[in-house]
C-alpha cells in the first residue's frame, strides 16, 4: 500500500505543496489556528493513506499538549516539520532517524 504526503498550515504554506502534487492538505488560516489545527492534525494523524505528515515549525506552538505528544512521537505518519527559528540539519536528522529507526549520519 502506497502512502501520501499531507500538509497542514496556512493557505500560503500549503499552496506550493499542492502545486506539486500533493493531495491531502488542511488549509488554517491565523485566524482560526486556536479553534481548528488540532482537529486537522488529528484528522491527518488517523488517515491510512497519509505516510508523512508536513507542517511549519511554528505551527507546533499552537497545538494542545496532548496532539503535540502525539504528532512528535508518531511514527505512521512521519511530521516533517519545516521552518521556523530552529530550522537546521539537526532537526531534520531527528525527524529521519525517528522515521527509519537508525541514524543515517552517524560516524562509526
Amino acid at each position: 500500500m502506497s502512502q501520501e504526503i499531507a500538509v497542514i498550515g496556512s493557505p500560503d504554506f500549503t499552496t506550493g505543496f499542492r502545486l506539486a502534487g500533493v493531495r491531502k492538505f488542511a488549509d488554517v488560516t491565523e485566524d482560526e489556528k486556536a479553534a481548528e489545527l488540532d482537529d486537522a492534525v488529528q484528522g491527518m494523524l488517523t488517515d491510512d493513506e497519509v505516510g508523512i505528515l508536513v507542517m511549519h515549525e511554528d505551527d507546533l506552538e499552537h497545538l494542545s499538549r496532548g496532539v503535540r505528544n502525539d504528532v512528535e512521537t508518531s511514527v505512521e505518519p512521519v511530521l516533517v516539520t519545516l521552518g521556523g527559528e530552529g530550522a537546521g540539519s539537526g532537526g531534520l536528522r531527528e525527524q529521519i532517524k525517528r522515521a527509519i529507526g537508525i541514524d543515517l549520519m552517524e560516524e562509526d
